[in-house]
């Protein structure tokens, strides 16, 4: 290890007991996408640390633009000029969290029996405990002496748990930033699978769909007639299972999350249920159905809306259909600057003297911010801390795991930062 890599992981252990206490801190500030004010607060905390580090920081308010609370930017030049200081780094996380005031989950509290180590409240997990890594690790390299001589960017959304429309809007500020960068750093959760800690660099896409079918109504004794034909739940039922056998295929789920139909059919304003209403004996003229898809790459995600559509196009007799698709989280695919990133980390690794990290398999993520990016620059997924038990009530965090990432993150940015192939160059 380096004499610079030694003052960082020191400054780490130093940190430790204030970082445990920052988290506390915002965890117990309640900032679901939703409770504007609970965002604001939550970067009030965060970004004057931000600009205490030497980075120029501005607050993108988004309110009037999708009802969200907004976007942290914050950059640190390089003293000698953009693209002078190795790779651009760009780090990305969210100040949001999925539990709503209305939840009961809202305050930190230490897990009895775990020795101190455990933690739970609301976001320790995904992603405030994220939050409070990506400050230690900076913290250390400013400690150390390394960080004025690093171009970073970071890039702290406001709603990631549940992001505005348009997303050319929403996520402007993070693509914007990501063409000005050469590499992207995600500080949610990592991951932690069969007992090991283990390291993404993909994640799966994350879009909805709609299907309405429709057909003529009238007393069910005239039901698969000529004249009434098979009647709009008949014709539903057949595309639903249509794609639950014709669609499946490796990296691909689909999942039908709600369904209404009858004589008439509602769907709340929200979209999280409806009304229906229906006799035994008479044939329906309406349904809709509910769901999402989640693929690999946006190749795809093309692909297999393709296939939807001929599918809702084979209609029963005297029925109709359409399907409709919202623009959600795109994919980011698994790429070779991807790998190389992993084998630097685990370089790492073995500089602090821990164990190898094998590349996590993209099925056990989710979607994430960082796929906005994922067209312009490599990076690693889920960087923040370990825990379980994410978007539920009673979420845990490790907080052995706070000092480990940020030694981690902090001699990668650093290594990161004196690489001096950029931009375009191998990683």
């Amino acid at each position: 290890m380096a004499p610079v890599e030694s003052a960082m992981v020191k400054a780490v252990d130093a940190e430790t007991p204030a970082a445990v206490a920052l988290l506390e801190n915002i965890v117990n500030i309640n900032s679901g996408t939703m409770n504007l004010a609970g965002v604001v607060a939550v970067k009030d905390v965060v970004a004057p640390r931000i600009e205490a580090l030497g980075f120029k920081v501005q607050w993108m308010p988004m309110q009037n633009l999708d009802g969200r609370a907004g976007d942290l930017v914050a950059e640190h030049p390089c003293p000698a000029g953009t693209g002078k200081c190795g790779k651009r780094i760009l780090l990305i996380g969210h100040l949001d969290t999925v539990f709503e005031l209305s939840s009961s989950f809202q305050k930190f509290s230490i897990v009895p029996g775990t020795n101190g180590n455990v933690a739970t409240g609301p976001g320790v997990n995904d992603m405030k405990g994220g939050l409070v890594v990506m400050l230690t690790a900076l913290e250390a390299m400013k400690a150390a002496g390394v960080l004025d001589n690093a171009e970073i960017r970071i890039v702290l959304s406001g709603d990631e748990e549940r992001h505005g429309e348009p997303i050319s809007v929403s996520r402007k500020d993070m693509i914007d930033a990501a063409k000005r960068s050469d590499v992207a750093l995600e500080f949610e959760a990592g991951g932690i699978v069969s007992g090991k800690e283990v390291q993404s660099i993909s994640r799966r896409s994350a879009g909805s769909w709609r299907v309405e079918t429709s057909g003529r109504t009238g007393h069910s004794s005239q039901v698969f007639s000529e004249r009434m034909g098979d009647g709009a739940v008949y014709e539903l039922a057949r595309i639903l299972d249509a794609f639950r056998k014709e669609l499946r295929e490796p990296g691909l789920t689909y999942n039908v999350g709600l369904v209404l139909g009858g004589a008439t059919a509602t769907m709340n304003t929200n979209g999280t249920g409806g009304e229906a209403t229906g006799k035994t004996n008479v044939v329906p003229p309406m349904t809709l159905a509910l769901g999402d898809m989640r693929t690999l790459d946006n190749e795809q995600t093309a692909r297999v809306q393709a296939k939807m559509r001929v599918i809702v196009a084979d209609h029963l007799p005297k029925t109709g259909a359409m399907i409709t698709f919202e623009e959600g989280y795109p994919a980011m695919a698994p790429s070779e600057a991807g790998h190389a990133l992993v084998k630097q980390l685990n370089e790492v690794n073995a500089t602090l003297g821990l164990p190898a990290m094998e590349e996590m398999d993209p099925m056990l993520r989710g979607a994430g911010d960082i796929a906005f990016v994922a067209p312009y620059i490599p990076g690693l997924v889920g960087t923040g801390v370990m825990g379980d038990g994410a978007h539920a009530e009673g979420e845990t965090v490790f907080l052995d795991s706070i000092p480990r990432q940020a030694k981690r993150m902090a001699l990668l940015m650093y290594r990161l930062s004196n690489a001096k192939d950029v931009p375009g160059g191998k990683l």
